[in-house]
């Protein structure tokens, strides 16, 4: 049976960036006109007084200093608190497509590939900007790729499910290489104006390129050593958003259409079902967790990631065995890890093991254990 490897990566990052100091001031500006607003209902009782958010509980909450977006002008301005993005005609190359076209071009280019080598591309990412036709396919029209191409949906775990799927295709002979794409136009579903979660999200584009052992080239080669995936099902993470939504006379513009998390009750679910799931997936592999130099984990909260860490390694993780970037990108759910990977990887000398791993709702978590060839 043919062996996969991952031969090349991509990462697409937008221009503009918000800090936290910035995104305090413009949520704060709004919650002080808010409860101005409805000054006598709050003291009535039957309006709720916002709180105002703050840089320190933003970092204490999550780790997160700052984060990417397609266009920050319309976020930061309290009488909107939404990305000014005009939609593009039909003929127009649309917007998660343009992203998706810019990681790819990297991963190619470091896999030494060309658009020619690759027979499916597939885009993975917790939000789609249409339902059809496939993102993936007008990609595959942009990039002038010779064979098929399908979107796929598990949330954060999504580039962690694309890879399984993609080596799938490479072992049974479906095809010769495939382009796994997760373009995360996250701020497209975050309420900006909730306090508990409208620091979480950046943008961000990622590109994989998975091939057969036996043609792959460059000198960024990973062989795919063990995946595993595993979902259960949660409301925990949810978001009602969809095209069912216009039978509702209440409208799309609810909260529930937006991205909305019981966050205290995933961190405490996810976080040993993801532990558990790195050592199966080691273990799958053969090896053992000392083994294992390095950690590229899913960027949410950098306070669950130390745990997990914690809780596979018996100890705290040392400084490079699990990178960090959710600190500038925050989280970029189906990229995050595969940033990580992208930015701490080519340090690694020939031999040397990581395991890539995505957790979110569903709940769903993705595994792939790999080493440097």
């Amino acid at each position: 049976m043919k062996q996969a490897v991952i031969s090349g990566t991509g990462l697409f990052t937008p221009a503009q960036s918000i800090s936290n100091e910035e995104l305090v001031a413009s949520f704060n500006a709004y919650v002080e006109k808010f409860n101005a607003d409805h000054a006598a209902a709050i003291a009535d009782g039957s309006v709720t007084a916002l709180e105002p958010s703050s840089v320190g509980f933003i970092e204490k909450a999550s780790g997160i200093k700052s984060r990417f977006v397609m266009e920050k002008s319309g976020i930061l301005d309290p009488e909107r608190m939404v990305s000014r993005i005009p939609e593009r005609g039909d003929d127009e190359l649309s917007l998660q497509a343009e992203i998706c076209v810019a990681a790819a071009r990297q991963a190619l280019d470091r896999a030494g590939r060309t658009a020619a080598d690759i027979d499916m591309v597939l885009v993975a990412c917790s939000n789609m900007q249409r339902a059809y036709p496939a993102m993936a396919v007008e990609v595959q029209q942009a990039l002038d790729i010779d064979g098929y191409g399908f979107d796929m949906n598990v949330a954060c775990s999504s580039a962690t499910f694309g890879i399984q799927t993609a080596v799938a295709a490479i072992k049974s002979g479906q095809a010769r290489a495939v382009l796994v794409l997760n373009p995360e136009i996250t701020s497209g579903h975050l309420n900006w104006r909730d306090r508990d979660s409208h620091f979480i999200f950046g943008d961000a584009c990622t590109a994989i390129v998975i091939e057969d052992a036996a043609t792959a080239q460059g000198p960024h080669r990973f062989e795919i050593l063990e995946t595993q995936l595993k979902t259960a099902f949660s409301n925990n993470i949810r978001n009602n958003f969809g095209f069912l939504n216009r039978f509702d006379e209440a409208g799309i513009g609810q909260p529930d259409k937006l991205f909305r998390q019981q966050g205290r009750k995933v961190f405490k679910d996810v976080c040993p079902m993801a532990a558990e799931m790195i050592k199966a997936t080691i273990a799958g592999a053969g090896l053992e967790v000392p083994q294992v130099s390095r950690y590229w984990l899913h960027q949410a909260n950098l306070n669950m990631n130390l745990l997990i860490s914690r809780m596979v390694l018996g100890r705290d993780a040392e400084p490079g065995e699990a990178p960090v970037i959710l600190d500038t990108y925050a989280n970029t759910s189906s990229a995050g890890s595969i940033i990580a990977f992208h930015k701490h990887s080519d340090d690694l000398a020939a031999g040397q093991l990581g395991v890539i791993c995505s957790f979110g709702a569903g709940y769903s978590i993705g595994c792939v254990v790999v080493r440097k060839l």
